[in-house]
């Protein structure tokens, strides 16, 4: 995917406008298996999605708990450092290997007070990101296992061709085993 098109799917910009914030964009590509963002860590960059597929997740004892999952044409980050400047919780690890597309926050940060539109971009970025999180806790708290399940079916039916079934079952809040069940009533 293109990176006009995704900075365009998150807010339309002005031809010109996009040129000016692509011109602080990098390609960069990390293999299968690379953390590209790491808890406890202040994360200076944010991504896009060219190709490839990430998962973030949270250790839990023995164990990780994985809350999102990325594909083209997605943005990558750590919403406490780029709101707060602060650590993040999360690791962000590359599921596949990878092309991205990176732009340093304090780039960004520059633009947004010279350019009205990429500040508005940059305002529809974060709202989008706070809906994916109002989703996924109302998902969890209000719908069972199997109407998760189902949702991400209809939602991100590529994952179950590109993600390992232990993560998917994390994300769904159960077991690999209760996952399984699920797939076979299908």
């Amino acid at each position: 995917m293109k990176i006009d098109q995704i900075l365009n799917e998150i807010y339309p910009l002005p031809p010109e406008t996009c040129a000016e914030i692509c011109k602080y964009i990098k390609e960069v590509q990390f293999e299968k298996g690379h953390i590209l963002l790491k808890a406890d860590k202040v994360e200076r960059h944010l991504y896009f999605i060219k190709k490839g597929m990430v998962r973030a997740f949270a250790p839990q004892g023995d164990d990780d708990i994985t809350f999102w999952f990325g594909e083209e044409g997605e943005t990558i980050l750590s919403m406490k450092s780029y709101v707060e400047n602060q650590k993040s919780y999360e690791n962000i690890e590359l599921l596949e290997n990878c092309e991205l597309y990176e732009l340093k926050v304090e780039y960004l940060r520059e633009l947004y007070k010279k350019d009205i539109h990429i500040a508005n971009w940059g305002r529809r970025l974060a709202e989008r990101e706070l809906l994916k999180i109002e989703e996924r806790i109302i998902s969890r708290e209000l719908l069972s296992a199997k109407q998760r399940y189902d949702e991400l079916l209809n939602n991100k039916p590529s994952l179950l061709q590109r993600v390992q079934l232990k993560f998917i079952a994390s994300y769904l809040g159960i077991t690999p085993v209760s996952l399984s069940r699920i797939r076979k009533e299908k």
